[in-house]
């Protein structure tokens, strides 16, 4: 697939070195433009690219959100993304402390920010060196490290469990993006916890 990822930090270039490890092309931009790029995309090979966020996101047919959810300009325009599944590993931070959104999640308000984008909260609960290191392709899905997935568009779902999957991780499913994005949101019980699918299948049980 043609996957574009907004944001080259921690969890963005993590993720770009993944999927392309995993034979998907891949775009990777950040606010300052291709250009400060140069030296990641050259470690991604041929398959990788530099761009500007709106050409990545225009580009792409999977769209990873790795910006600060605080930075609502850095979203890609809502037309470059219509139709799209928009992958949300954004966590509600500003100023080191997580906003209070009372009953509304911050993957729902991606989704508003987003309208017609089919957006999937993924990689958000898992830190970043458990990504690069964590993932085992050798091992059945049920014994991988887990990485929880939420969202409301089942085929979506699907597909991002699906690379999930190719780069040596299984997903489970923690519900739609109000149930389950709660879930997922810091300071819950699942955030940051290194479970294998088995076991995190059974954490949502208890």
């Amino acid at each position: 697939m043609k996957i574009g990822i907004l944001g080259a930090g921690m969890i963005g270039a993590t993720a770009a070195k993944l999927f392309v490890r995993a034979g998907h092309e891949v775009a990777i931009s950040n606010s300052r433009g291709p250009e400060t790029l140069r030296d990641l995309a050259s470690e991604l090979g041929p398959k990788g690219k530099a761009m500007r966020a709106e050409e990545a996101a225009r580009w792409a047919e999977v769209v990873l959100l790795a910006v600060p959810w605080r930075t609502p300009e850095a979203l890609p325009p809502v037309d470059a993304v219509q139709g799209k599944i928009v992958i949300d590993a954004m966590n509600p931070y500003a100023d080191g402390t997580v906003t209070d959104l009372g009953d509304t999640t911050s993957s729902e308000e991606t989704s508003r920010r987003l309208p017609g984008a089919r957006i999937v909260k993924a990689f958000n609960t898992i830190w970043y060196k458990h990504l690069a290191e964590l993932g085992r392709l050798d091992l059945s899905v049920e014994d991988r490290h887990a990485i929880f997935v939420a969202g409301d568009d089942p085929e979506a779902k699907q597909v991002v469990k699906g690379l999930i999957e190719q780069i040596g991780f299984g997903a489970v499913d923690t519900g739609s993006l109000a149930e389950g994005g709660r879930r997922q949101q810091p300071n819950a019980p699942l955030y940051n916890r290194v479970l294998t699918v088995r076991e995190g299948h059974s954490a949502l049980r208890m």
